[in-house]
């Protein structure tokens, strides 16, 4: 008992640490993409081609100036950023990272916490991360601000609804709300995806603006709201928003390779008679694989599709997104009726 206390604690700290990592070379990895489809260079100068850019960008917001506006509400301006980055990196939780590894002769899951309702923990915790951006958007007294945090409000609510939809129908299609279930139910090539390609698509649409990246940045639209919410924001506070950006990325691309395409199985697995820990570590390799796939994918979307304009980002997610959703949900049950 104690010494599965001591695997999760180590766990917990790796699968953090892992995480804080990704997603600070995610930053460097942008711009060198950016700097691609731009034909330019980007960052070369910190370290061997630039490597030690995102150490250095991160040391300098460490060191510069905090400053509170003084027409600001101090607590819950220093509160916004924080409730943000908590959520960012709480939902990993319930991601299982790859097959169980055994250890003197004991089977351990590469999963920090294995709960029976993994998907409403997820969209519960997802659901929170909102309240960071109001709370830093209304406590910074800005219009600016303030015109940010609602349309981040309005959109988390309304594609909110279309994902949850988009994941009714995936439950419909496993029987289970456990990501660990979810995973191991699509080994070899048994992938959700092609049973619930049209989920997919709206769950995909909807983890762009959940995430409030381009073409859903609106929060944040530079060009109308100067910075959005994170407007008042300096050093360590607006790298704390800065990151939980990056950190969502990671997250919701864990779980849309996760929920739709294997998780860490990958075809031929069965066959493969190797010792756990092995296929374990391949295991993850190939959940990392898909991840770093959705990640690129949503560097490319930012670097080649403007931004919505509100009205279009608004009819999208009601008029568009929520029907297709529901058909979806009608199509898997007359396919489990009558098919199944």
């Amino acid at each position: 008992m104690e010494f599965a206390l001591i695997f999760k604690i180590i766990l917990v700290v790796v699968v953090f640490a892992a995480t804080l990592s990704i997603a600070l070379y995610e930053t460097f990895a942008e711009r060198k993409f950016a700097a691609f489809f731009q034909d330019r260079v980007g960052p070369n100068r910190a370290g061997p081609g630039g490597f030690l850019q995102p150490l250095a960008d991160g040391v300098k917001m460490f060191f510069k100036e905090e400053i509170i506006p003084a027409q600001a509400t101090s607590f819950l301006f220093i509160a916004g950023p924080s409730l943000a980055m908590l959520t960012a990196c709480m939902t990993s939780a319930v991601i299982p990272w790859g097959p169980d590894i055994v250890i003197a002769g004991e089977k351990f899951a590469l999963q920090v916490a294995d709960l029976n309702i993994g998907i409403l923990y997820v969209f519960g915790v997802v659901s929170l991360g909102v309240y960071g951006i109001m709370i830093g958007g209304w406590a910074s007294n800005n219009k600016f601000s303030l015109l940010g945090a609602i349309r981040a409000a309005s959109q988390n609510i309304s594609y909110e609804i279309a994902m949850g939809l988009s994941i009714i129908a995936l439950i419909m299609h496993t029987g289970s709300l456990s990501l660990r279930d979810i995973a191991a139910a699509q080994s070899g090539f048994n992938w959700n995806f092609g049973a619930q390609p049209l989920g997919f698509l709206i769950f995909l649409v909807c983890a762009f603006a959940e995430t409030n990246r381009t073409p859903f940045d609106l929060p944040e639209c530079e060009t109308e709201l100067v910075g959005g919410y994170h407007t008042e924001y300096s050093s360590l506070k607006l790298g704390f928003y800065l990151f939980s950006e990056y950190i969502n990325m990671f997250v919701s691309s864990a779980v849309m390779a996760t929920l739709y395409f294997g998780g860490y199985n990958f075809p031929g697995m069965d066959m493969l008679h190797l010792a756990p820990n092995l296929m374990a570590l391949i295991g993850v390799g190939v959940l990392g694989a898909k991840i770093a796939f959705f990640i690129f994918f949503y560097m490319w979307i930012r670097w080649t599709i403007p931004r919505f304009r509100y009205d279009q980002l608004m009819q999208l997610g009601w008029k568009i997104l929520i029907p297709l959703s529901i058909l979806n949900i009608m199509i898997t049950g007359l396919h489990i009726t009558f098919l199944k």
